[in-house]
């Protein structure tokens, strides 16, 4: 029996569109639905159980995969299955999560699981600008309590026109590349990369996004209503207790706001508030902390943050007792660490990153093997934030989503900036050693410094601050240089990056509804400003690039040769560059132009002089006399019959100098005129047709000999005879003739 269906599709206005299906696929989970743009196909599952978890956390767990077999294609590897997921696939999941999370209710303890799977790709479509739709669109079929359809798209501005959800290759040319996830509302999340475009503009961009959004949100709203969505389940809710609420307000929330107000360090005020936390718990029996105690710690916690809010809104003070508008201090250092190609610290405040540099070949490039996109990246940046940089210690597992979102953040801020013939692999690592708010954005400024520092020409220096809001409703105030509590008390907290002259890329979570867009572009203005402090800092320890790299940091020179000498370089089985990268303490790597087939020779080395025997050789296996030219010779063998020279600027090219060649008398004994080691100038001629093979002349480069009477006389008889030998072949031919005709 065919299963019904139900489908609703969305015009995006240029002959393009998505539908949205349901009722086919995944009918036991509690909401499911098949998302298609062209040939592109997303499943999207989401179950949640009935089951509430002790937990004090929403348990949401939210999986993105795109499954090899979408595009024709075997995963890589030696082992032929999907694994774990990539870093592009982590990605996808933070978009989406970051999205969707706050609108579940805030008492809703129950494990949920959204899958997203791309079963079908299409080249021309990027499946991660669908993921949010898709997830929000299987809740919305669900009887999961969600507060309100959510969608994200991507905006990307191609000479001056903005298009929504562009291919990959029509990206490329792009300026501005930003997803957007929003409700049909409010603008909830933005990130992405642009070069150095402005606050207006990246606002305008975000708008034509939200514009498209409520458009996909409605569509959601009448597909669950085609297919007649269950009533939203009900379940226990937090209990609340109005008296104990209050009580703790009056106890606590001036006390909150005096600790908030005094300016102390991270540690110490951590420490005071850890104590009126304890004499809130001794305001009540053993009894009612065991049966209550949630739910005074949540309370405690809600003073907490209506104090330091409160402060803030009404009197301009944070809590480090800065300005709304002041930075913190900042310390910066270059080339600290000795054995490194590049490193720099950047400090600000209690937040401190460690980057370093290092370069290499396009054997180092980050390999890209997935589904939708295969390829290299010859700059990318790693984020390293380990437990003791916030005073924590707890066991490492593996790289964290916060890591690589993070890490990407902070990729995309600087690759700008990298010049396009910049002949390295240039991998930056940046090693949180501190962290009280905005440890990425100091990654982005260490980053900058360590690549200078490297002798990595930057186009502009990129400096990065973390902003934050506080707003009521009515009154709002914007943070520049956000602490980490900032961040966790705010309404909106923004990561912005950029040089002098415009933004690089951002990433924003905004936790209010109805953010207006002025004051979004006030707190980017903000962030401008701060920025360039930032900057003027960066600046005052390392301006400009320096102009070479380390003495022990690698050179790398690059040479194009015809493809036809790449096997005489690599030699048999390797062997010629296996022994030239031993004997010069080189790297060199060999890779084909695909569209000129030339060999892009690569030679990586900290010894000038290894690099230089390198190209030498080069110069060795691909040189080629050209016709009517002289060169310099020196003879390496001598025969009866001439001598074998070599080419002094090309050793290893040889080529007979043959004894007629080699002076104009007759010459009896090759000795006569050259040894064994002589160096002598000769003239070549090409290919004689008649040997098939090269000639080269000394005697050409000679005066010819005057004429004597003896010389005329043997050129005489020479003559006669040749006049001798031409008659009687003409009276050959002429017998014939009579006898062919008989």
């Amino acid at each position: 029996m065919i299963p019904k269906t139900f489908k609703e599709v969305i015009d995006l206005g240029d002959g393009r569109t998505i539908s949205l299906e349901t009722g086919k696929l995944a009918k036991q989970a509690h909401g499911s639905v098949v998302v298609q743009m062209g040939n592109a196909m997303l499943l999207c599952t989401v179950v949640s159980s009935y089951t509430p978890t002790s937990m004090d956390f929403f348990p949401l767990t939210l999986d993105y995969r795109e499954k090899f077999a979408a595009a024709g294609l075997f995963p890589g590897g030696y082992f032929k299955r999907e694994a774990r997921p990539s870093n592009e696939e982590i990605l996808v999941m933070r978009l989406v999560d970051r999205v969707l999370r706050p609108l579940f209710p805030k008492d809703y303890k129950f494990e949920t699981q959204v899958m997203i799977q791309l079963m079908s790709h299409d080249d021309d479509v990027m499946p991660d600008a669908l993921a949010g739709l898709a997830a929000s669109a299987a809740i919305q079929l669900s009887d999961i309590p969600f507060e309100t359809p959510i969608s994200e798209a991507r905006v990307a501005r191609i000479n001056g026109e903005f298009v929504l959800n562009p291919s990959r290759e029509a990206l490329k040319e792009a300026d501005m590349d930003i997803m957007v996830g929003a409700s049909a509302d409010s603008v909830m999340m933005v990130e992405g990369q642009m070069d150095e475009c402005s606050e207006e503009e990246m606002a305008e961009a975000i708008k034509f996004a939200h514009e498209a959004i409520k458009v996909q949100c409605e569509a959601q709203v009448k597909l669950a209503e085609a297919f007649g969505k269950k009533k939203t389940r009900e379940y226990e809710t937090a209990a609340t207790d109005e008296e104990i609420e209050n009580k703790i307000h009056e106890a606590t929330y001036q006390k909150a706001y005096d600790i908030a107000k005094s300016g102390t360090s991270k540690q110490e005020r951590t420490e005071a508030f850890s104590q009126l936390k304890e004499e809130v718990k001794a305001m009540f029996s053993e009894e009612e902390l065991e049966e209550k105690g949630k739910m005074i710690s949540g309370y405690f916690a809600d003073a907490q943050k209506k104090a330091v809010r409160d402060l803030t809104l009404k009197e301009g003070i944070r809590l480090d007792g800065r300005r709304t508008d002041e930075i913190r201090p900042i310390w910066c250092e270059v080339d600290y660490l000795p054995s490194t190609h590049g490193s720099a610290i950047f400090t600000r405040g209690e937040t401190q990153a460690l980057a370093t540099v290092t370069l290499g070949t396009s054997r180092e490039a980050n390999q890209v093997d997935l589904p939708t996109q295969q390829g290299e990246e010859t700059f990318y940046l790693h984020y390293n934030f380990p437990p003791f940089s916030t005073g924590e210690a707890y066991p490492i597992r593996g790289t964290s989503r916060r890591e690589i979102g993070h890490g990407n953040l902070a990729q995309r801020a600087l690759k700008g900036m990298i010049p396009a013939d910049c002949p390295y692999t240039v991998r930056v690592v940046s090693e949180v050693l501190e962290s009280n708010g905005s440890s990425s954005m100091a990654t982005v400024c260490a980053g900058t410094m360590s690549l200078m520092d490297a002798g990595v020409q930057l186009k502009k220096p990129v400096s990065g601050i973390a902003m934050g809001l506080i707003s009521d409703g009515e009154n709002f105030a914007v943070l520049s240089d956000i602490l980490g509590d900032e961040d966790h008390l705010g309404d909106m907290d923004f990561k912005v990056t950029g040089t002098e002259d415009g933004i690089t890329a951002c990433q924003m979570d905004i936790k209010i509804k109805g953010l207006s867009y002025e004051i979004l572009v006030k707190a980017l203005k903000q962030a401008r400003d701060g920025r360039l402090h930032i900057l003027e800092k960066i600046n005052e320890t390392i301006s400009t690039p320096t102009t070479q790299v380390k003495a022990h940091a690698p050179k790398i020179i690059t040479r194009r040769i015809p493809g036809e000498f790449i096997g005489a370089l690599i030699g048999p089985g390797g062997k010629v560059i296996q022994e030239l990268q031993k004997t010069t303490k080189t790297e060199i790597v060999i890779n084909e132009d695909p569209v000129t087939e030339e060999g892009i020779v690569e030679i990586l080395g900290t010894e000038q002089e290894g690099i230089d025997k390198v190209l030498a050789k080069i110069e060795s296996i691909t040189f080629k006399p050209e016709k009517g030219s002289i060169y310099e010779v020196k003879v390496i063998k001598v025969l009866d019959f001439g001598a074998v020279v070599e080419y002094v600027d090309a050793p290893g090219n040889e080529v007979l100098l043959h004894i007629s060649e080699l002076a104009w008398e007759r010459t009896n004994d090759v000795t006569d005129v050259v040894k064994l080691g002589d160096v002598i100038d000769v003239k070549y001629f090409g290919v004689d047709p008649k040997t098939r093979k090269e000639k080269v002349s000394r005697k050409a480069l000679l005066p010819r000999p005057e004429r004597t009477e003896r010389t005329e006389n043997r050129e005489d008889r020479g003559n006669r005879s040749d006049n001798r030998g031409r008659d009687n072949r003409n009276r050959d031919n002429r017998n014939k003739g009579g006898n062919d005709r008989s």
